[in-house]
């Protein structure tokens, strides 16, 4: 199992490559999470290509040997991951191909394309995307880049809990996003194994309850094919290495509905002035819709995982939330 070591090496690694994104700090919007918190958001909706994968990503590519860059890169994924694959493998000059489902944002999978990859639409839903992927991967031999259930990328996305430690010391809980578990598990490594006191807590949609799922039988459950509005937390599971290492470091594990992240995206625009998207706002939905237990004024951080909202989708929510007066 990984360590702080490897995400303090994957730190070293990505310092100057990626950006060390800024913690912001929103007292309204922590006067109306519940209960009142003190809150502050990190936004890696403005890190490169969008969203926080660049820390995994990267650091993954940067550890293929040889032979496994010969043979070009690929993934499966909703949309983040893979313009992230498509970034890196261009930065170094990889082929690459990218597996997402037919009705993956495109927003995400133009970004893909324009940075050179190949992207190919198969199937309803995950699962389906997953069985085109393996197929791929036996048939041209590539190199299959996981989005999730890998160490490395673990490690790299565990960079954003040390930045959070660094820039707010006095932090009493971090609230993270859940897709297939690689975020939420890595910055739980990184922060308990320096600050224990700290509460740790993975946010899922209520519509996509992997890894409650999984923790309570004691390893991965394949889910149905997810509706949530978050189309980047849509996994149909969590890694096994994701989920050994939430059975030991995460505090707790909520739920948010889709109306809260829905209601979350409209407010971080409005009084935050980030854009985000669903999945990115699923942390700030759980402290609004009150499913988060913590001391009244605890000093807590958000993490919004991503930026790169679809513009039809955007308005959609944006037009209900005014219409629900949010």
């Amino acid at each position: 199992m990984i360590t702080i070591d490897d995400v303090r090496d994957a730190q070293t690694f990505l310092h100057g490559k990626i950006h060390r994104t800024p913690l912001f700090s929103t007292h309204v919007i922590g006067g109306m999470t519940r209960p009142r918190t003190q809150l502050w958001l990190k936004a890696e909706n403005l890190q490169k290509t969008g969203s926080f994968k660049p820390r995994g990503v990267l650091y993954k590519v940067s550890r293929l040997t040889p032979e496994e860059r010969e043979r070009g890169v690929m993934t499966v994924s909703a949309g983040n991951t893979a313009q992230t694959l498509a970034w890196a493998a261009a930065l170094e000059g990889l082929p690459c191909t990218v597996v997402v489902p037919a009705a993956a944002p495109r927003a995400k999978t133009d970004a893909a394309a324009a940075y050179g990859a190949e992207v190919i639409r198969h199937g309803a839903n995950h699962v389906e995307a997953w069985e085109m992927g393996h197929k791929l991967i036996a048939e041209r031999g590539l190199t299959l880049v996981h989005p999730y259930d890998d160490e490395m990328v673990i490690a790299g996305h565990g960079t954003i809990g040390l930045e959070i430690l660094e820039d707010r010391p006095d932090v009493q809980a971090i609230l993270v996003p859940i897709g297939g578990g690689a975020i939420s598990t890595g910055v739980a490594l990184a922060v308990k194994a320096q600050r224990p006191d700290v509460r740790v807590i993975g946010v899922e949609p209520a519509l996509a309850t992997k890894m409650s799922q999984a923790l309570a039988a004691g390893h991965p459950v394949e889910i149905p094919p997810s509706t949530t509005i978050a189309d980047g937390l849509r996994a149909s599971h969590v890694g096994e290495i994701n989920l050994a290492l939430a059975q030991h470091y995460l505090d707790a594990v909520v739920q948010v509905s889709d109306d809260a992240i829905a209601d979350a995206v409209s407010l971080v625009l409005q009084r935050a002035k980030l854009m985000v998207e669903p999945s990115g706002a699923a942390t700030v939905g759980a402290l609004l819709e009150g499913v988060v237990a913590l001391p009244e004024n605890a000093v807590t951080v958000a993490v919004l995982s991503g930026g790169n909202a679809d513009p039809a989708k955007l308005c959609e929510i944006l037009t209900r939330s005014e219409a629900h007066g949010s």
